[in-house]
């Protein structure tokens, strides 16, 4: 009997590459995006649904897990990939954006997960898979708000992996690190950074050097799309036990530096890079 993923942020990057895969290896996808109208390949594949899901309407996520029911008869497994990255200076970030980023990458993740359970539960099955990111192990400079919100994304997933380790329900974290291409990402997060130099100008000379510093991280080797969603796939079938998986080239050295450095050593390490 084949099985059933429901993938959250659908329409582009990881969410997309995940549906392929799972569909090529013979998986139920119910794709879900903002905006399923403009969707135009994935609605061309057979065993794939594409509904709407916008993680910060709660109607829309109850109605995505119903459509995805009456269609494949059950969900064994759960993505939550939907996010984005607020960029900026924290001084110069208003109260909106900041609640706008936690209802997205943590508050978004909660609904479509509490959304869920009861499924899992009746077939005291089920995994969960929350795409989290390196910013949620080490943090960087203009991405605080990004670092919080997976920071809690973090901590929210290896808590519920112990709650939910008794009822036959698993929980996992897929860490991409170093950048991805093929995302609208960094789009976005350019878009939205959070600056004004003429009203902020005491921030003009750190941002020049975190900016060169961002330059020359940007310019080491990104991994894909397709190299995420290949982790995923892995978490999502090799039956370990497994919370923690990372993806990408640690080249910078941060995560390295994040578990074999004693806290202060990380500290320098990291201050290193952006401030001169």
């Amino acid at each position: 009997m084949k099985k059933t993923v429901l993938i959250t942020g659908a329409s582009s990057g990881i969410g997309k590459a995940a549906s392929r895969l799972f569909h090529a290896n013979g998986w139920n996808v119910i794709a879900t995006m903002r905006s399923p109208d403009k969707e135009t390949e994935l609605t061309k594949l057979s065993g794939v649904l594409v509904t709407r899901l916008d993680v910060q309407d709660r109607d829309s996520v109850d109605a995505a897990i119903r459509a995805g029911i009456e269609k494949f008869g059950r969900i064994d497994q759960l993505v939550n990939n939907a996010g984005y990255g607020q960029n900026g200076i924290f001084e110069a970030t208003s109260r909106e954006k900041i609640q706008q980023q936690f209802d997205v990458n943590v508050f978004g993740v909660m609904d479509v997960t509490r959304a869920i359970l009861p499924h899992f539960r009746a077939n005291k099955a089920g995994l969960i898979i929350n795409v989290s990111s390196g910013a949620g192990l080490f943090t960087l400079p203009t991405l605080s708000i990004y670092c919080a919100s997976k920071f809690a994304l973090e901590g929210f997933t290896e808590a519920l992996a112990y709650e939910l380790l008794a009822l036959g329900i698993g929980v996992k974290s897929v860490i991409p690190h170093g950048g991805v291409a093929e995302t609208n990402f960094r789009d976005r997060a350019g878009t939205d950074f959070a600056i004004d130099p003429s009203g902020l100008p005491d921030y003009n000379t750190f941002l020049e050097s975190a900016q060169q510093a961002f330059a020359t991280m940007v310019a080491a080797k990104m991994m894909t799309s397709a190299d995420v969603a290949d982790v995923i796939y892995e978490a999502a079938t090799d039956g370990k036990n497994q919370l923690r998986y990372l993806v990408g080239d640690d080249a910078r050295g941060f995560v390295k530096a994040r578990h074999s450095m004693d806290d202060q050593a990380y500290v320098d390490f990291m201050r290193e890079h952006f401030a001169h």
